[in-house]
């Protein structure tokens, strides 16, 4: 059988340059969602990530090709339900009641790991920003409407803040990235758990709030708002070259969103990884911890009807637990720690 070089297809709709590229690839290789061998759909969390998989990966490995779609983790997740793809991905993990409605069996693979940042859009701000739990909170429920507002500024005295209104800029989109951080927001606040817009992959934002899809969509608007706020993915504001706020942690500690601070969070929380492999960390322990830290899941039956595809499937994922992850920390990303990778190799050799 002719080989066929393995690309990665992104289909990011915020980001025009990125479906060009995608569609330029696809077209030159043949590579489609009707023809590849192994076809998987989910995150744009780890997205990046995975493209540098892909591509190293097919250096060696030429002869099967691979398909990701880059729809977020809940168009992944509806489709990896319905088993129209032979792997998902998700920030959100699976639920129990998800994984019962699968006849074949789910198995969750933690794939990487990755810091949730408030970056921000404030003109002319000469510093760095920090902001308080209750602050941050307060901003995402609409009742902190100035970046003036005294209690930002008790915070940042050698800031000079401007009267200019917050925006905060949210996803529109079932997204995994907004699941992890409302969670955090849930922990951390009974108004936020209780009163307020609660947990979920979509919620309805109170207070003066712009949507868009996607991280990259988030990451665009922030950069072009004056006065925005919003969550995204580390890596991605990173290369976007936007202000992050340093934030307060569960022991008072404010801790600088950075490469290492994933690490660090990780490696203070991986002894609780529990036997499914699905561990929230929505407000984790240590001094060093950056408070808002999510792994991020690959979606995997326990039995392919196709034998040949399982291994497919099973060799491409145990090279990205192993070396795959001596490429997180170029991305922005946290290498799992060794304790999560040795369990997620023995869940991946269970899958028939």
């Amino acid at each position: 059988m002719k080989n066929v070089k393995t690309v990665f297809v992104v289909s990011i709709l915020a980001l025009a340059m990125a479906c060009a590229v995608s569609t330029e690839l696809a077209a030159k290789e043949k590579i489609t969602l009707k023809n590849a061998d192994i076809i998987g759909a989910g995150a744009t969390f780890p997205a990046p990530l995975y493209q540098r998989w892909i591509k190293e990966f097919g250096k060696s490995h030429s002869e099967f090709s691979l398909f990701y779609d880059v729809v977020g983790s809940g168009d992944g997740t509806k489709r990896f339900l319905a088993e129209k793809v032979d792997f998902g991905a998700s920030d959100a993990a699976l639920s129990d009641d998800q994984i019962a409605q699968v006849a074949r069996g789910v198995q969750l693979i933690p794939a990487t790991a990755g810091i949730i940042v408030l970056a921000y859009n404030i003109p002319d701000l000469k510093g760095e920003l920090r902001l308080s739990r209750q602050v941050y909170v307060d901003i995402f429920l609409g009742k902190i409407r100035y970046w003036n507002d005294e209690r930002i500024k008790q915070l940042n005295p050698q800031l000079n803040l401007p009267q200019l209104n917050i925006v905060t800029i949210t996803r529109s989109d079932s997204s995994g990235t907004t699941w992890a951080f409302t969670n955090h927001l849930s922990a951390i606040s009974s108004t936020w758990r209780d009163k307020g817009p609660g947990v979920g992959t979509k919620v309805d934002w109170p207070g003066n709030s712009m949507a868009s899809r996607y991280n990259e969509g988030v990451a665009a608007k922030i950069k072009h708002s004056w006065g925005g706020i919003g969550y995204v993915e580390y890596g991605i504001a990173k290369r976007a070259g936007l202000s992050m706020a340093v934030i307060e942690n569960k022991l008072g500690q404010y801790v600088e969103p950075t490469d290492a601070s994933g690490t660090s969070t990780l490696a203070n929380t991986s002894t609780q990884m529990p036997q499914n492999l699905r561990l929230f960390i929505p407000d984790p322990d240590g001094k060093d911890s950056y408070p808002i830290v999510t792994y991020t899941w690959l979606l995997l039956y326990k039995s392919y009807a196709d034998k040949a595809k399982a291994e497919k499937v099973k060799q491409f994922v145990n090279w990205g637990l192993t070396q795959g992850q001596t490429y997180a920390a170029e991305y922005g990303y946290a290498p799992l720690p060794p304790p999560v990778v040795a369990a997620a190799l023995s869940a991946l050799a269970t899958i028939n």
